[in-house]
């Protein structure tokens, strides 16, 4: 990310929040340098999905969803693990009736 994490994570909780979602920084990692897991949560219709930042092998960065299951205890599980690993992870997760995940960059 170009802009420090703290500002990013900043800006994407008030895109949703102009969207009409209700987002929230579940965990805060490291404010300059952190990288970020985004969960959309649609409880209406019992959907979730998780994003995480990627870099493809041309260089272009983006999200992609590093985990296939669609329950929201195996994605909580998975944010967790990455927390053990990464101490300075995100997890910002956004509760939206649209599903919407709010990314401005590529979602592959």
């Amino acid at each position: 990310m170009l802009l420090s994490t703290d500002i990013w994570v900043s800006a994407l909780i008030r895109r949703a929040e102009l969207g009409g979602a209700f987002p929230v920084v579940v965990k805060r990692g490291d404010a300059k340098a952190g990288a970020v897991l985004v969960k959309v949560v649609d409880r209406r219709a019992g959907a979730v999905a998780l994003y995480a930042e990627a870099t493809r092998g041309d260089g272009e960065r983006v999200w992609m969803q590093p985990h296939p299951d669609a329950e929201e205890a195996a994605l909580d599980a998975y944010a967790e693990r990455a927390r053990r690993i990464d101490p300075d992870l995100w997890v910002v997760e956004i509760d939206d009736v649209k599903g919407r995940h709010f990314l401005t960059e590529a979602v592959a």
